[in-house]
């Protein structure tokens, strides 16, 4: 999905994205994702004020949506960031954990309660707290990866 700013609000698959993003987290949290349903999810994810990111299903995950939000947090460009291994957002030392933490969802459809430390392209470290992580999983069982989001973090 790699796509300038503009181009990506009107890309089909990326509004499909939007609606597996947020149709999943639905059906397996049980709540919505937005606050409004709304015709226009993909800019109201990518617009929204929590940080919401999602990886594939490679053998070694890279990143295929990140809002704005999480762009900023990451300082990163949509490019970027879609070219990025899912496990590069976590420093080398914390990689064990981030794939224990990947595991549990995997088992249990999605987790409330993840707190960890990432980094950014900058190096500047945060804490995550209280992140939702869950698996994408569209109306016909098919998995598509994983996403989280998240509105606490601290920077360290």
């Amino acid at each position: 999905m790699r796509k300038s700013l503009p181009s990506l609000f009107t890309d089909n698959s990326c509004v499909a994205h939007a609606a597996l993003l947020c149709d999943s987290y639905q059906r397996l949290v049980g709540r919505p994702l937005l606050r409004q349903l709304s015709e226009e999810r993909l800019p109201a994810l990518f617009h929204a004020s929590f940080a919401l990111v999602s990886h594939g299903t490679e053998a070694d995950p890279i990143f295929n949506f990140a809002n704005r939000t999480a762009l900023d947090l990451f300082a990163m460009s949509w490019d970027e960031f879609t070219a990025l291994p899912s496990r590069k957002s976590a420093e080398p030392e914390n990689r064990e954990e981030r794939a224990r933490l990947l595991e549990r969802v995997t088992n249990h459809g999605y987790i409330d309660d993840y707190s960890g430390v990432r980094i950014s392209s900058t190096g500047r470290r945060f804490l995550i707290e209280n992140a939702i992580v869950w698996n994408l999983i569209d109306d016909r069982g098919e998995y598509h990866g994983q996403a989280a989001v998240f509105d606490k973090w601290v920077y360290l």
